[in-house]
C-alpha cells in the first residue's frame, strides 16, 4: 500500500538564488534505508516538475538518517527576480512531502 513520505519523514527548505535545497529527515532510522532506495533525485524532480527546471543533485547523510536535495533552477530566478509568492522556497518542503512511497 502507497504511503505519503510524510508519515516517514520531515523536510526543511532553503535557497540561494535559484537554488533550492530540501532537506529530508527520517523520523525513525530504520526507515532510513527506505528513503535511500525511493527518494531518489529523478523522483524528486519528476514529483516537482514544472518547479524544477534544473539538476537535482541528492548527497545521503546517514549519520543523521537525512538525505539533502540540491535543485537547480528552481525558483524562477531567485528573490530578487521572480514574481512568485513564494519565492523562497519553503512551501515546497511540504510539496516534496506528497510524494508517495512503494
Amino acid at each position: 500500500m502507497p504511503r505519503k513520505l510524510a508519515e516517514l519523514a520531515h523536510c526543511r527548505a532553503g535557497d540561494k538564488g535559484d537554488t533550492l535545497t530540501l532537506s529530508l529527515f527520517a523520523y525513525r532510522a530504520e526507515d532510513y534505508p527506505r528513503l535511500v532506495a525511493q527518494v531518489t533525485p529523478d523522483r524528486v524532480r519528476a514529483h516537482l516538475s514544472g518547479i524544477v527546471k534544473g539538476e537535482v543533485r541528492r548527497y545521503e547523510l546517514p549519520e543523521l538518517h537525512a538525505l539533502q536535495f540540491v535543485c537547480e533552477q528552481a525558483l524562477a530566478g531567485g528573490v530578487t527576480a521572480s514574481l512568485a509568492l513564494d519565492a523562497h522556497g519553503k512551501t515546497l518542503s511540504y510539496a516534496l512531502l506528497e510524494l508517495e512511497l512503494d
